[in-house]
């Protein structure tokens, strides 16, 4: 007897209630699969399990509680008694999506079901909040349908930060014995890890790697405007976020550029005036780009594991910001006043002294960027998908299917696409049973319509997700979304505050 029939006889007849999911992902009901003896058949669907492999055709994959526990050749398995059937037939099986730079703002309670209708099951949040820690626990006491969360420290900057005054969360250190402090604190806080930011000092930079190596704690974010991105890989960085700084490293006028950013002037709470001011110096260090000098940089992060989320999504909105759409249909899941906060971002902070002849440069840049990302990929530099959402017009859930076709764009084959959402993530963590798919490994899966080793765009094309073990039908997709642009459109209007948040 195969694997399917051994797991119905071993007690896998009854089937839990259907998924019903109330606004902001609150889970209604007992989720489909919630049971550990219930069981879901995926039959005569279209395996592509993310390792490489080719997909494999006339599949079924059975689905136990939260658990993948077979996957064999639909004419192995055949019939199996007491499962929940879903018809696979024409369609493709890819493991749940992975968001690895997000950042969720206070009261954004529509975030968590925006990430599941659309695939995505996996978050790294890049600057802790009471909302994210909660809908953690909720998620894993079973009382809210949502990704798997991984929640990092607020911001680590240097002193002063660049956000002071913005509204976000963050912490400022001046001194080396300031940032070993503050790494303590966070590890006995519960964060998951420290995120450093884009002015921290040398001597606050290197203390921040060494104490999180006497704590056990992984550190990664920003490359500090005074630090070469050699030497923090060299001390452990697990992954650079973002472009913006990488050129300096691969650039043969290296020495001298670093000299002039390590001296521009910037004050608290000048975000938008370190965008403008650095913008020189980035085009300068894009346009010197060394190929050979390049090769040996991505050897040496490709040597050291250190991952880059390249978050062109991000670059596509910094660079070429007055080219972002006003009327994209998905805005109208966000409340009137989330996008008028987005209109005023794109003003003050990015729009803002901006000049013509930075906006040709900003176009320039950003083809460049896709040629830089198709280089680190060809050096075998892990690569992990991440939008940076909480970006003006940046949108969770649906702005991570955007950045796949970004990253295609940039060369990357279909399947290496995926594996950024997917077999990286899961290595970057550290989780075995996540990022593939196979038996033994969660059952957090993506059901398409179409093919995504054809057109990296087929990942939209969502028929059903499975969060731990619980199926949401199309039907159950439309009514969550259906849920959220009610509660957005009937969302309070912004009240005009000097708070700002980007």
């Amino acid at each position: 007897m195969n694997i399917f029939r051994r797991a119905v006889l071993a007690g896998a007849a009854g089937l839990a209630a259907g998924a019903a999911v109330g606004p902001g992902g609150r889970a209604t009901a007992a989720p489909r699969s919630a049971a550990d003896d219930a069981v879901t058949a995926i039959t005569h669907v279209t395996v592509i399990d993310a390792t490489g492999a080719p997909a494999k055709r006339d599949m079924t994959v059975l689905l136990r509680g939260d658990r993948i526990i077979a996957v064999e050749p639909s004419r192995v398995a055949g019939a199996v008694p007491g499962a929940h059937v879903v018809d696979g037939r024409g369609r493709y099986l890819i493991p749940g999506l992975a968001n690895m730079h997000n950042h969720t703002f206070d009261g954004a309670e529509i975030e968590v079901p925006l990430h599941v209708v659309n695939g995505v099951t996996t978050v790294r949040d890049m600057s802790a909040n009471e909302d994210t820690s909660r809908w953690r626990r909720e998620i894993e006491a079973g009382t809210r349908l949502g990704p798997r969360w991984t929640i990092g420290s607020p911001i680590v900057d240097g002193a002063p930060s660049l956000w002071e005054g913005l509204g976000a969360p963050y912490i400022s250190v001046a001194t080396a014995a300031e940032a070993r402090a503050t790494v303590r604190a966070q590890k006995d806080a519960g964060a998951d890890f420290i995120k450093v930011y884009t002015r921290l000092s040398r001597a606050a930079f290197f203390a921040i790697a060494d104490e999180a190596r006497r704590q056990r704690i992984p550190f990664l974010g920003h490359l500090s405007d005074f630090v070469q991105m050699t030497e923090a890989s060299d001390v452990g960085l697990a992954s650079i976020e973002h472009l913006f700084q990488v050129w300096y490293d691969t650039s043969s006028r290296e020495e001298s550029l670093r000299r002039l950013v390590a001296s521009v002037p910037i004050a608290g709470g000048e975000y938008n005036g370190w965008l403008n001011k650095m913008h020189p110096y980035e085009y300068a260090a894009a346009r010197s780009y060394d190929r050979r000098k390049a090769t040996a940089v991505f050897a040496r992060l490709a040597r050291n594991g250190t991952r880059v989320t390249p978050t062109l999504m991000l670059h596509t909105f910094t660079d070429r910001p007055g080219e972002t759409p006003m009327n994209d249909p998905r805005y109208a899941y966000f409340p009137a006043a989330t996008r008028e906060f987005w209109h005023y971002a794109l003003d003050a902070i990015y729009l803002n002294g901006r000049t013509p002849e930075q906006d040709a440069r900003g176009r320039e840049i950003y083809e460049r960027r896709l040629r830089l990302v198709h280089d680190l990929d060809r050096a075998g530099v892990p690569l992990m998908a991440g939008t940076d959402n909480g970006t003006a017009f940046l949108m969770p859930g649906f702005s991570l299917h955007d950045e796949l076709v970004r990253l295609a764009q940039a060369g990357l084959s279909n399947m290496r696409v995926l594996q950024t959402a997917t077999l990286e993530p899961a290595r970057y963590l550290g989780v075995r049973d996540r990022g593939t798919i196979a038996r033994g490994n969660v059952a957090d899966l993506v059901l398409l319509d179409a093919d995504p080793l054809r057109d990296i765009r087929n990942t939209t094309r969502i028929h059903s997700v499975v969060v731990r073990g619980c199926v949401l039908s199309p039907a159950d997709r439309a009514r969550m979304l259906a849920e959220v642009k009610k509660a957005a459109a009937a969302a309070p209007a912004l009240r005009r505050t000097a708070r700002c948040a980007c």
